[in-house]
Parts: C-alpha cells; sequence; structure tokens
C-alpha cells in the first residue's frame, strides 16, 4: 500500500488544478473537510493555495454516523455542514471551495446556498475526489479532455432521446426531452473557472438527469462492469428490468446479484425510500488517462471510483437521488458498463466502448 505523506509532484498537482480554476494571489480558499477525510488531502490544497498567494482556512466538521439506516456508500452528497448557517455563510463568502469531505457536496442538500454566494459573489467549488493522491496526479484535467466534454454536453443538450445497447443484451431507451420533461445536462472536466459553478477532480464525463418516467428497458451487467458501491468488478452477469425509471427485477445468479437485491431492499423497506429503485443520471465516460483496471491495483480504503465513472467509452448508469425528478435517497448505485453503443437521436456517440471522434 502506497503512503499518504505529503510529496513534491501531489503539490504540484494540486497547484496545477488551482491554477486552472483560476485562483488568483489575494484570493480566498475555503478547505472544507470532515474528521474522516483523507488528511493528506487538506494539507496538499493548502500548500498549493499558499504558493499561488492566496488566503486560505480550512474548517474540519464531525463526521455523521447514522445507526438506524443502512451504511451509505458513493451517494455524492456529503451531510457533514447538517445546514449550520455559519458555515454555509463561510463557504459562500469564499472565492474557491476545495471540498475535501468524503462524499462531496454535488447533491448536498447545503449547495444551492453555498452556490448562490454573498454580495453579488458566487464561489466556485472544486471537489477533490477521495482518492489516493497518486490518483489524482495521474488524472490532471487536460484541455482536450474540458473541449471533448463540452462538446458531448452540447450534444446531449441538443438531442431528445438516449439509446443504449450492448452485446450482453442491454437495451435502454432514456427520453431526454419530450413529454415526460427535459432532462438537466452537465459535464465535468476536472477544473471551473466559473463562479456559481461546482466541478470535480478527476474529470472527464457527460451525463444527464432525466425527467420522471423517462428511462425503460433492460440492462444487463456483464462480465467486468463495475459496481462501485461495493468497488467490486462483476463476475457474473445481473439483468435489470427497468419501468419507468425503476427497477422492477434484478435478476442473476451469484454473489454480485444477491448482494446488489439485499442492499437496494434495505434502503427500499424504509418508509418512502423505495426511490433507491430509481433512476439517478445516466451518461458516459470521456477521459482517455481514466483507467477501467485501477481498481484492481488499490485498496479499497484507497480509492473513491471516480476515475472508473470517467474511463473512456463507458456508460454509466446510477440508482437514487435524481433532483430533477424530485427524488431523494442515500440508497444509490453507481455502474460504469463496458462495451455499450450509446446512441442520440439515432448518431451512435459511443460504439461498443469507444469514443466515436
Amino acid at each position: 500500500m502506497l503512503q499518504q505523506r505529503t510529496e513534491p509532484a501531489w503539490i504540484d498537482a494540486f497547484e496545477a488544478v488551482l491554477r486552472r480554476c483560476a485562483l488568483q494571489s489575494g484570493d480566498t480558499v475555503a478547505i472544507l473537510c470532515e474528521s474522516q477525510s483523507r488528511p493528506v488531502l487538506p494539507e496538499l490544497a493548502r500548500l498549493a493555495a499558499a504558493r499561488l498567494g492566496a488566503r486560505s482556512f480550512t474548517l474540519v466538521l464531525p463526521s455523521v454516523f447514522e445507526t438506524k439506516q443502512p451504511v451509505a456508500r458513493s451517494t455524492g452528497a456529503s451531510i457533514a455542514i447538517q445546514n449550520i448557517a455559519p458555515v454555509i455563510a463561510a463557504l459562500a463568502g469564499s472565492t474557491l471551495v476545495v471540498d475535501c469531505t468524503v462524499e462531496g457536496l454535488m447533491h448536498a442538500p447545503e449547495l444551492p446556498a453555498i452556490l448562490q454566494g454573498v454580495s453579488g459573489r458566487q464561489p466556485r467549488i472544486v471537489y477533490v475526489s477521495n482518492e489516493h493522491p497518486e490518483a489524482l496526479v495521474r488524472l490532471l484535467p487536460d484541455e482536450a479532455t474540458e473541449a471533448r466534454v463540452k462538446d458531448h454536453v452540447k450534444r446531449l443538450r441538443a438531442a431528445s432521446t438516449m439509446r443504449v445497447t450492448s452485446a450482453a443484451g442491454t437495451d435502454l431507451s432514456i427520453a431526454l426531452q419530450g413529454a415526460h420533461g427535459k432532462a438537466v445536462v452537465g459535464g465535468n472536466w476536472g477544473s471551473t473557472t466559473r463562479p456559481g459553478t461546482l466541478t470535480h477532480w478527476p474529470g472527464g464525463l457527460a451525463l444527464a438527469f432525466p425527467a420522471a418516467g423517462s428511462v425503460n428497458g433492460c440492462l444487463v451487467l456483464a462480465e467486468g462492469d463495475v459496481n462501485l458501491t461495493f468497488k467490486r468488478y462483476i463476475e457474473r452477469p445481473i439483468t435489470l428490468t427497468i419501468e419507468h425509471d425503476y427497477i422492477a427485477k434484478i435478476e442473476g445468479a451469484g454473489v454480485d446479484a444477491e448482494l446488489m437485491r439485499s442492499y437496494i431492499a434495505a434502503w427500499s423497506s424504509r418508509e418512502g425510500d423505495r426511490d433507491t429503485y430509481a433512476v439517478s443520471h445516466v451518461g458516459y465516460g470521456l477521459n482517455p488517462a481514466a483507467r477501467w483496471d485501477s481498481m484492481a491495483l488499490y485498496d479499497k480504503r484507497d480509492f473513491n471510483g471516480t476515475e472508473l465513472r470517467a474511463f473512456a467509452g463507458n456508460f454509466l448508469y446510477s440508482t437514487g437521488a435524481n433532483e430533477v425528478a424530485g427524488r431523494y435517497t442515500q440508497g444509490h448505485f453507481d455502474l460504469p458498463m463496458r462495451h455499450c453503443t450509446v446512441a442520440l437521436d439515432g448518431a451512435i456517440v459511443i460504439d461498443q466502448g469507444q469514443v466515436v471522434a
């Protein structure tokens, strides 16, 4: 296992990302972490900000542990802030927030208030995924990935339908516009210069949050696909039947299917939390530097999995919270899949797991 000490190359990487986020001398940087954060990450952020002449401060919040619900993983919704008004005000008043919480603020309930800012000034947020710094260094944002993601975000916004197929049996239809409403589309390339926005590092994916009732069909998780909530490569196929957004059946033999059925049922048994069966977001990876096989090379505690969400050509299907559809739950699966074909209004953008130029 690699040691998590401060290394010059890691400070260089953090400095490069802060530069790409347009951090200037004299700007205010809020470094947000919690008691269970990876200690080296906020330290690297602090040192990198100092190199650029920015003024930084660190907020360390107690991690929150729920005792009467299933274990929550891979949610993208940190609950550490707990709606504490002075914390929100401090973050909202900063130029840049470096988010080093375990799960990140992407779906946190306090995010809109933070991005709204104060006195007409809005912060920007970069969530540093809870990875070992070695992975972050390998996956620095670059101009080519940014341009590629922006191009595919435009394609997604212009499309009415997405269809996903595979030789394994996947045949999924997603309405991006139409009678059900319009999906909210976004993308991430690992840096941001625009006030009032959030990015995450590593980046390199385009995605959509469909409106309610927009997703139907069959999704087959094949051998080698990934369940990032469990940090496992799929070893035996799982077939998901999806009707009006919700998983109606989980079919398959072996421990992969059993684990999925068990975990999702644990959430759905809680009153009003059937939404763990519903679609959260769909999208595809566009980062050629990210590797599908990287999970095999790290201990679970050293690996958060953003790299596998972003590796070029994967189709990413996620279940759980979807604010666009009015659904909120901490039960969540991120499922990057290989060898899929993704078409937007009939035009193929991912061909059997390869990004179409």
